[in-house]
């Protein structure tokens, strides 16, 4: 392969990358709460800096050291994000977001809140299996610099997709948030449910269907 084609690779399977379901999930439930579009698009560029920054690291160990990571680490790293995705779906329940109300927009006032959420669980997804797409080329590249390269251009891609699709999402959101105080008041809460269930569906599936407790 040659180094173009890599980078071209690397740039296209970041971007596809972006899309998978739990991702989308993550981000729509985190951009749910947003009403502008540029604040949306900042949430998916430093979701994916979080997941690029995991990614280099990871992948570069094991590119240069040979680690290998057990079944089970991988397992247990994708059901953290599940329960990620559990806590971030209650955080937009009504309930709970109620409680913890004043925290979050005294949070608000510092531009640290809506660049450190997103950011965390870009790292958080970083670190789960699902980034072996990734990884999944690095055996055909001997040199380091070029793998180097791959991981960059890739975690781009990702930081481009991600950017590309919390604008989508929040253009609509954005829309009649501010023409329809109903809707307003509930997509946090249709977000919120999604999440938690999409959440525990992963718990049940690597947990039980998966054998991670067995």
């Amino acid at each position: 392969m040659t180094l173009f084609s890599i980078l071209g690779l690397g740039f296209l399977l970041g971007m596809r990358h972006a899309t998978d379901s739990d991702h989308v999930i993550a981000v729509t439930t985190i951009v749910s709460q947003e009403r502008n579009v540029f604040n949306a698009a900042l949430i998916g560029i430093f979701w994916g800096i979080g997941h690029s920054i995991t990614l280099l690291i990871v992948g570069g160990t094991i590119f240069v050291f040979g680690v290998v990571i057990p079944e089970r680490v991988g397992m247990s790293l994708e059901f953290c994000v599940a329960i990620m995705l559990v806590l971030l779906g209650l955080l937009n329940l009504g309930s709970f977001r109620r409680r913890l109300n004043y925290s979050h927009e005294h949070l608000r006032v510092h531009g640290f809140y809506l660049r450190l959420r997103p950011a965390i669980v870009g790292v958080v997804h970083g670190l789960a299996g699902s980034a072996a797409v990734a990884l999944l080329v690095l055996p055909m590249i001997r040199n380091p610099y070029w793998a180097t390269f791959y991981l960059l251009v890739f975690g781009a891609g990702t930081i481009a997709g991600m950017m590309l699709i919390t604008t989508i999402i929040a253009t609509p959101i954005s829309y009649w948030g501010k023409r329809f105080q109903l809707f307003n008041r509930y997509i946090g809460t249709v977000t919120g449910a999604l999440s938690v269930g999409f959440g525990l569906f992963l718990v049940h599936q690597i947990g039980f269907s998966e054998g991670l407790f067995r």
